[in-house]
């Protein structure tokens, strides 16, 4: 398997490319597998059509959308080298779906979302990942994962797994759904209060169920189906996210559709799913770029960097910080 991936990387199937972003690349003839990272070290921002990238990177500090600012330019090229090196088929994959999601309606880009993930979750790579880890027992929580509330003329829909910090496995993704199924038939549309009880909103999937599906295709299906994010985008014009502590994975994903994201103070935010040989499955490819752009998108899940409140509020993937 390793000569495979040697053999896709130099026919040009994965791998990077970094250049200085003055050096726009055109798509024609480009390798889809290819991420290309334009750089920007000093002078004024390079200007015009910067959309062959996937990332761009600037040592400026206030560098706006769609660039990434980095204190330390070399260290962060390194940091995305050694994470293509490592899962070189989901970073390519990454890319490739992200070039496309913006293009599309919701549904369709989470739709190529599933797809592609369904793929990964096939691959060398997820499967290397899941037999280094070390297998974690399947929690057996007392109490509806989702609870479902009237508080005045709010409808709050409740993670309640507080002592596994919110982690998602099937039971609560399926409790999540019908919460948001229920709040969008609600006959006086009334607005959505959407939280997570205890510590943390949520830690993303849980990593005990990770890997156990043996059939990609029906997950695909079940995905499609049982999609909160889908849920929550339907009804988004009335819905607020009140996020704390560190929203990992699906816990920003499925979040970034409401219509409002409110964080405390200290919240952070990440994508682990590429180090894993998979990408954001929950909805993620979908709901952050239209928050934060697509470049900084696949920064942030290529890079698997943790995203401090400041950073979010600047980039838009938060709408505001309540104590």
């Amino acid at each position: 398997m390793d000569n495979l991936i040697d053999l896709l990387r130099d026919v040009g199937a994965t791998g990077l490319t970094i250049c200085d972003a003055r050096e726009a690349p055109t798509n024609e003839g480009a390798l889809p597998g290819i991420v290309r990272i334009g750089t920007h070290r000093s002078g004024p921002l390079p200007v015009g059509d910067l959309d062959g990238f996937d990332i761009l990177l600037s040592a400026a500090e206030d560098a706006p959308a769609p660039w990434v600012a980095v204190t330390h330019m070399d260290g962060a090229l390194d940091d995305l080298r050694k994470a293509m090196a490592g899962q070189p088929l989901a970073a390519a994959v990454l890319a490739q779906v992200l070039r496309i999601t913006l293009a599309l309606d919701v549904d369709s880009a989470l739709m190529v979302e599933s797809l592609a993930y369904s793929a990964l979750m096939a691959s060398h790579g997820f499967r290397r990942w899941l037999g280094a880890r070390t297998p974690k027992p399947v929690r057996r929580d007392h109490g509806p994962r989702v609870r479902l509330d009237r508080a005045g003329e709010t409808v709050e829909i409740v993670l309640n797994r507080p002592r596994g910090r919110n982690a998602i496995d099937a039971a609560m993704r399926d409790a999540l759904c019908g919460a948001l199924e229920f709040a969008a038939l609600d006959p006086d549309q009334a607005p959505i209060v959407l939280r997570g009880e205890g510590a943390v909103f949520s830690v993303g999937g849980d990593l005990a169920e990770f890997g156990r599906a043996d059939d990609a295709a029906a997950a695909h299906a079940i995905r499609m189906l049982r999609s909160p994010a889908r849920l929550l985008y339907a009804v988004r014009d009335r819905a607020t996210a009140h996020l704390h502590g560190p929203c990992i994975g699906a816990g920003i994903e499925i979040p970034a559709a409401a219509g409002r994201l409110i964080a405390r103070p200290r919240t952070s935010f990440r994508l682990p799913e590429v180090m894993m040989g998979v990408i954001p499955g929950a909805g993620g490819t979908a709901t952050i770029p239209r928050r934060i752009g697509r470049q900084r998108a696949c920064w942030m899940a290529l890079s698997g960097a943790a995203i401090d409140l400041p950073t979010a509020v600047a980039w838009g993937l938060v709408d505001d910080v309540h104590r």
